[in-house]
This record gives C-alpha cells, sequence and structure tokens, in this order.
C-alpha cells in the first residue's frame, strides 16, 4: 500500500495552515501593541486576544500592521483594539483580556474609622488594576497625616476614597499633566474637572489638544495621565 499523501492532500493542508496563520496574526499584532502600550515601570502587563475567526481572511499586509485604541480608553479587565492593514482600507475589532499588574498598598490588619496608617499596618501585593474601580495607593508618603474615614479589612486595598481630610487639587484648579509612554515623559497643562488628594483619580482637559484625559493626583497641582 502506497503511504504517501497525495498532492492535492499535501496543498489542502498548506492552504488551511496559511489561512490560519494569515487569521491569527491581528490576532498577535493587538496582544503585542497592547503590552507595549501599557509596559511603564513597575507594571507586569498579561494580554491574550480571543482566538482568531479563520473565517476571517486578512490580507497579506505589505506595511506593518497598525492597531489602536478609543480615544480616552482606560485600562479594563476586556479592551477593544482596531488592527488595520495600511493602504488597504482592512480593519478588525480585536477582542483581547488585559490585566495590569502593580505593588499596590493593601491592609496588614482591620483598621479602623480614624485610624492613621504606617509602615507597620500595610504590606506591597501585587494586584491587577484593571479591577480597581476606585483607585489605589502604592506609596504611604500618599496618604500622610490622613486618618481612615472608614474601617478596612485585613487584606483590603488601600484606596483614596478611604481617607478624608486633604484635596491636593480642586475642580477648576491649573495643573500640570505628565504623560508616560515607552520611557518618555511628556509634559502639558491643564484644568482639573474634579478633585481629590493625591493618588485620587479624575479627569483633566489638556490645554493644547482640548482633549479630556483620566489622570491620577501624583503631588500639589501635578497629575499623571492614565493609560
Amino acid at each position: 500500500m502506497n503511504r504517501r499523501a497525495h498532492p492535492w492532500l499535501l496543498l489542502l493542508l498548506l492552504a488551511a495552515g496559511t489561512a490560519h496563520a494569515a487569521a491569527d496574526e491581528p490576532r498577535q499584532v493587538a496582544e503585542q501593541w497592547l503590552r507595549q502600550h501599557f509596559d511603564q515601570p513597575g507594571n507586569r502587563v498579561v494580554a491574550q486576544a480571543e482566538p482568531a475567526d479563520t473565517r476571517l481572511q486578512p490580507p497579506l499586509c505589505a506595511q506593518p500592521w497598525q492597531a489602536s485604541l478609543p480615544d480616552g480608553a482606560r485600562a479594563a479587565p476586556r479592551m477593544s483594539v482596531e488592527v488595520r492593514c495600511p493602504g488597504t482600507g482592512w480593519r478588525m475589532q480585536v477582542p483581547v483580556k488585559l490585566q495590569l499588574f502593580r505593588a499596590v498598598l493593601v491592609a496588614n490588619k482591620p483598621l479602623q474609622r480614624g485610624d492613621g496608617v504606617t509602615a507597620a499596618d500595610v504590606r506591597g501585593e501585587e494586584r491587577d488594576i484593571t479591577r480597581l474601580g476606585y483607585g489605589y495607593i502604592d506609596q504611604l508618603d500618599q496618604v500622610a497625616g490622613r486618618l481612615l474615614s472608614r474601617p478596612l479589612g485585613a487584606g483590603a486595598v488601600l484606596a483614596p476614597a478611604a481617607f478624608g481630610g486633604r484635596q491636593t487639587v480642586r475642580a477648576g484648579d491649573r495643573v500640570q499633566l505628565i504623560a508616560r509612554l515607552d520611557g518618555i515623559e511628556v509634559r502639558a497643562a491643564g484644568v482639573a474637572l474634579g478633585g481629590g488628594d493625591t493618588g485620587a483619580r479624575l479627569r483633566v482637559r489638556n490645554d493644547s489638544s482640548g482633549r479630556t484625559v483620566d489622570a491620577m493626583v501624583r503631588d500639589p497641582g501635578v497629575v499623571e495621565a492614565l493609560p
């Protein structure tokens, strides 16, 4: 018996493999781009695209693929990355599961309302900050001199909203907006559209672009754009 595969069968298998690889390419582009987009000091990024639909037939892209998120998109457990082939008009939305791990402060023990927080009360623990919708504290000096406005259980993440007292930035304040991407730091003037203490999240309008972005209060009059 001749065990050699027929030529047509080999061609069929090769075509199927090529089609699968082509359909999978936008998925790989979306994953890699998202990892690079959120790759900042202190972050550990995990991105996993949904399985490719082999019924889609992306073109053989002669130019490097391009990827992007909608303006103002914040890090979330599920992201939709647009992948496109320049010059062809071909584009698709790739769903990607995102985890953005960072060391944040959590309570070592139950803490009561009115307590001040010391180094002995907290520890650093890696958490997925895409799921910390109320923000987080990653440096103890961010809450220096402040008291808890509500109790916290052991293992609870310290968030700006758990503390009373100061407002480092108030709505309407002129602020310096810092954006960091790929190791490059850019500064711009802006206006705070909300208020809060160090570590609080708020919206800021960039004077130069007119765009409104999500930011975190870092110091009096200084906010950092969130990815």
